[in-house]
């Protein structure tokens, strides 16, 4: 059959692309062949939460050429939620089924057949931060970005304050076996203010930092206590002046909330008493008791994933719903203090209440400030603990940090498959609703991942320990040089994205390291890689001088033979980049509504082709 029956992604089959907002009407059209000789077909849709599918029965709506015919049906979706569909056709020899084919395009083969469409149908009274829009998110690792030097007061005296920066975090296991992550470069509040001039450059609009408040390792996502500010880091008034040097710098600060956890060295569970005779674990009478589930009083405890330095809350208990998210709770005390937005850790393990008040929360003492979820699969259709989550549908997240983009990007840089790359690409853009979508965070690097440059040229660490990860925590000249490259064509990529990219501390400089902790060193200030960085500041000029990377759709011109080309258009301008990932360069001729167009990171006239060096890209600019 050589008519394409349904396409989802073209506007003649389906009215809207992708996502839409509760009570849109849609118009759905397929094309048939007319020697199907077809009496009859049908859309079947149901909700995610029914079992059946329910029959809409379409009409007959004229011819598609000479041979080919079109059915069609106007569809309203009253509530938000997801939907799944597909179609029935009939004729004189029984019933087919019309099936997504995996790309969007409908199939009756059923060995080609990925199941049903998606479509993903959200409140419409979702809006997100304009001020993310178009902007660059900058994640900093607190303890290993810079140390200003500041003395501070009220350090415990069981950390290991190190000075020599340019060695590897310690991991090695102590005599009993534990690995205490209680070493310390001193990075801290005043460095990040002090660096603000260098994140400017970047064109940095948004740092997100990893955690801030007390906790006795130096990642701290064992918080000891939610309203103190980590004394190696300084004390409140220094997040309060980082906070507004940042907004003279036209810069907001998203925290980290770890709240499916605390430590158990903490005010709150205290289980070394190093907060004197409190705590839950202590005393039965404690206000934090009710906070944790026991099984054996005191030592058997529910923890995160077995970890027992992490006694899991119970998020459902509402005197700690209260304490987060109440009245001079820990939500309000920080955006007060001058934080525009919240980053919910392991957020498809936080009940649906939680998250829905913890949004009420922010949106009450800062309207416009963002909250971001961690979610490492599609944030649409993700079902956890025995349900399917309601992340995107406009009552809870704004956005989430966007892992399929992440791995679709590093995928392709590495192994330059650009049929894959499109098909991951746009099936996050056709299931993310636009207000997502376009404050997504796009990252190719985070302190949960190996680092970018050391993903794409260094040996796979698939089953390596961390002793292996240790001794080759450094790549060979040859690999480096061509991960600077490598790196240089993913970032190009991550930023003509729909949705924000982010950097992680060091990247744009070269940094390199294998898991957690070899991709969480200190910045290495003294040995900047100045071509990655030069070319890092020069995308973040072309983000703050383009109004189509705010909201412009994404169309994919070509993708194949390991080259991708892709589009970013609105009103006013496009975008198009070409990136080519094999090992010879090529001469890419231009369609006609790209000719004459001008070359951005080259800074040239381009007139119908293109010529694009061996694994690097190339981003064409044009008025419309």
């Amino acid at each position: 059959m050589d008519v394409i029956p349904y396409n989802s992604r073209d506007l003649y089959y389906k009215s809207e692309f992708g996502a839409v907002k509760e009570g849109t009407v849609l118009k759905f059209r397929l094309v048939l062949p007319r020697s199907f000789t077809a009496n009859g077909a049908t859309l079947c849709i149901r909700r995610d939460s029914e079992q059946e599918f329910t029959e809409h029965g379409m009409l007959w709506a004229g011819m598609y050429g000479e041979s080919n015919e079109v059915w069609d049906i106007e569809f309203t979706p009253e509530e938000s939620g997801l939907y799944w569909y597909r179609f029935n056709i009939y004729s004189p020899w029984g019933q087919s089924t019309l099936y997504n084919d995996g790309n969007s395009v409908g199939t009756f083969e059923a060995a080609k057949a990925s199941g049903d469409w998606q479509l993903t149908v959200y409140s419409k009274d979702y809006t997100t931060p304009e001020w993310l829009k178009g902007g660059i998110i900058y994640q900093i690792f607190p303890d290993r970005f810079y140390n200003s030097g500041k003395k501070k007061s009220g350090v415990p005296a069981d950390r290991l304050l190190r000075t020599d920066t340019n060695n590897l975090p310690y991991w090695r296991p102590d005599e009993n076996g534990k690995v205490l992550n209680n070493d310390y470069f001193g990075g801290d509040l005043k460095g990040i203010e002090e660096k603000l001039p260098y994140l400017t450059e970047l064109g940095v609009s948004c740092i997100y930092l990893n955690p801030i408040f007390e906790a006795h390792s130096n990642h701290r996502y064992n918080t000891a206590d939610y309203l103190k500010i980590d004394p190696l880091l300084g004390k409140e008034k220094d997040f309060v002046s980082l906070c507004n040097s940042a907004h003279k710098c036209g810069i907001r600060i998203i925290l980290d909330g770890v709240f499916s956890h605390t430590g158990d060295d903490s005010i709150y569970f205290n289980k070394y008493s190093r907060y004197g005779d409190g705590g839950a674990y202590n005393s039965k009478r404690s206000p934090y008791y009710k906070w944790y589930d026991f099984w054996h009083y005191p030592d058997s405890y529910r923890s995160w994933w077995g970890f027992e330095t992490l006694p899991e809350v119970n998020e459902e208990c509402e005197d700690y719903i209260e304490f987060i998210t109440g009245k001079d709770g820990v939500i309000e005390k920080w955006l007060k203090l001058g934080a525009d937005g919240w980053r919910l850790d392991v957020a498809d393990e936080l009940p649906d209440v939680f998250i829905d008040e913890v949004r009420k929360a922010i949106k009450r003492v800062k309207p416009d400030a963002v909250m971001l979820g961690e979610v490492w699969e599609d944030a649409t259709n993700k079902f956890s603990y025995g349900e399917r989550r309601r992340f995107l549908l406009g009552k809870q997240f704004d956005n989430v940090m966007n892992y399929p983009f992440a791995n679709a990007v590093l995928s392709f840089a590495r192994f330059g498959v650009a049929e894959d790359f499109a098909k991951k690409i746009m099936y996050t853009v056709e299931n993310y609703p636009a207000p997502a979508l376009n404050i997504m965070m796009n990252h190719i690097g985070t302190h949960d991942t190996m680092r970018a440059i050391t993903a794409l040229a260094g040996e796979s660490c698939e089953n390596r320990d961390r002793a292996w990860q240790e001794q080759h925590h450094k790549l060979s000249k040859k690999d480096y040089k061509k991960g600077i490259e490598l790196l240089k064509l993913a970032a190009a990529i991550q930023f003509m994205l729909p949705g924000v990219p982010s950097i992680y501390y060091g990247d744009e400089t070269g940094m390199q390291g294998y898991k957690d902790p070899f991709n969480r060193c200190y910045f290495d200030w003294n040995n900047k890689n100045g071509e990655l960085l030069s070319y890092y500041k020069r995308l973040g000029e072309i983000r703050r001088e383009s109004s189509c990377l705010r909201e412009g759709k994404i169309n994919f011109i070509s993708s194949m033979l390991g080259c991708v080309a892709f589009e970013r258009v609105d009103s006013d301008e496009g975008l198009l980049l070409i990136a080519n990932r094999n090992e010879e360069a090529i001469s890419y001729n231009l369609p006609q509504k790209w000719q004459n167009a001008y070359e951005l990171l080259y800074e040239k006239n381009i007139s119908d082709s293109v010529y694009i060096e061996p694994m690097s890209a190339v981003i064409l600019q044009k008025d419309f």
